[in-house]
């Protein structure tokens, strides 16, 4: 499968939701994630632009979470951000980590997300919100067309682009911060 999306910071999320809204956008579920991501001890994934991680998503319309362990190729050169991607369902994080762990990948960093998504003319649409770094939107889709057209009609098409992860952006973050622990959670309440 190939991933082809347009990212871009929200500066007004409640005003976007508003707009899809008066769209006609199909509201979907509020997701709670953890991510967890892997490399090998010399990050060699890293250093050819791949990732692997695990995911634990809880879902506000589904009783039991789910949990993916994805594996993104390198990004081709595009404005948008497109890189093939394989995802696999499994049945207990621990068991994947521990697959993971006997294959040589160790853990190198991990963060909560909060997401609601919502679906437009065949586009995913994911409102982000990571702690300390604020919100994001995803737009994919099918075709880089289809993401352009979706974001000129939320009135996007001037936000700049970020090809930059989620990933990358934590990790620069805790890495300015000298935090030890690669971990990125939210406040408790």
């Amino acid at each position: 499968m190939l991933e082809i999306e347009a990212k871009m910071r929200l500066t007004d999320a409640a005003q976007l939701r508003a707009r899809l809204r008066t769209i006609d956008a199909d509201p979907g579920p509020r997701i709670e994630e953890v991510n967890h991501f892997f490399d090998t001890p010399d990050q060699t994934l890293r250093r050819t632009g791949q990732g692997l991680r695990i995911r634990l998503e809880r879902h506000s319309d589904k009783p039991l979470p789910q949990i993916i362990i994805t594996h993104k190729g390198p990004r081709t050169s595009s404005d948008l951000k497109i890189r093939p991607e394989t995802q696999l369902h499994v049945a207990d994080m621990d068991d994947a980590a521990q697959l993971l762990g006997a294959l040589g990948y160790v853990r190198v960093l991990s963060f909560e997300k909060r997401r609601t998504r919502w679906m437009l003319d065949g586009c995913n649409i994911e409102l982000d919100e990571l702690p300390r770094l604020g919100c994001f939107i995803e737009i994919e889709g099918p075709d880089e067309s289809r993401v352009l057209t979706v974001r000129q009609k939320l009135v996007l098409s001037d936000e700049p682009l970020i090809v930059e992860s989620y990933a990358e952006m934590v990790d620069r973050h805790l890495s300015s911060t000298n935090v030890a622990e690669k971990y990125l959670a939210f406040e408790p309440i």
